[in-house]
């Protein structure tokens, strides 16, 4: 048996929650970062958190999927696999919203062509509901209500803050080389402040609203 799996044990051992519990896992995901799966990608920090999120969720208990099975494999085996598929996830994505913004440019291109004045926007498929989750979460980054969001900004740039990335990142999320482009910035640059400043903001109200 491995350190990594040694310290999961370690960590089920306490209750969800306690300082015990927490200890164990931040060394499972310091000692496992170094370890799992990479790829040169602008989205691998967001699936990656997405796989920080589900491991902390799964490990001891089955929150939000199967329960980790150390008998089936190592830690990192078992979390680069749920990291390949938010990753495939995040590029199936990127696919869909590429076709999309290229039937929107030919359609433009075609109604120019003939004289006739299209507006792209009416030709985009009705938007399904949006979950309520998604809603609230939206409505806490618009309102804002402490002004940290909009005060947490890039040195230099207030404009980029954390309102303004969240809101971008919201689904249907804008793809950080649109962000790169509209704020003249490189990805490296906003995705790690992303990651830095925003993403525990919002793991933080996520917390508070028993969302996580």
């Amino acid at each position: 048996m491995d350190e990594l799996q040694e310290l999961v044990i370690e960590a089920c051992r306490h209750p969800p929650g306690s300082p015990q519990r927490q200890r164990a896992l931040t060394k499972v995901i310091r000692l496992a970062s170094r370890k799992l799966w990479r790829e040169n990608v602008a989205y691998y920090e967001d699936a990656l958190q997405q796989t920080w999120v589900y491991f902390c969720q799964n490990v001891c208990e089955a929150t939000t999927g199967r329960k980790y099975d150390p008998t089936q494999s190592s830690v990192v085996t078992w979390l680069s696999a749920y990291l390949k598929r938010r990753l495939q996830d995040f590029y199936i994505q990127g696919r869909e919203q590429e076709t999309r913004r290229a039937s929107i440019r030919g359609m433009a291109s075609r109604s120019g062509e003939t004289g006739e004045l299209i507006d792209p926007v009416d030709n985009l498929a009705a938007n399904p509901d949006v979950p309520p989750i998604l809603q609230e979460v939206r409505d806490w980054v618009e309102a804002d209500g402490s002004g940290d969001l909009v005060k947490t900004h890039i040195k230099g740039r207030p404009e980029v803050n954390c309102q303004a990335l969240l809101l971008r990142r919201l689904p249907p999320e804008a793809s950080w080389e649109d962000i790169s482009a509209e704020f003249g910035l490189p990805i490296s640059t906003l995705s790690s402040f992303y990651q830095r400043q925003c993403l525990p903001r919002l793991r933080k109200f996520g917390e508070s609203e028993g969302y996580l």
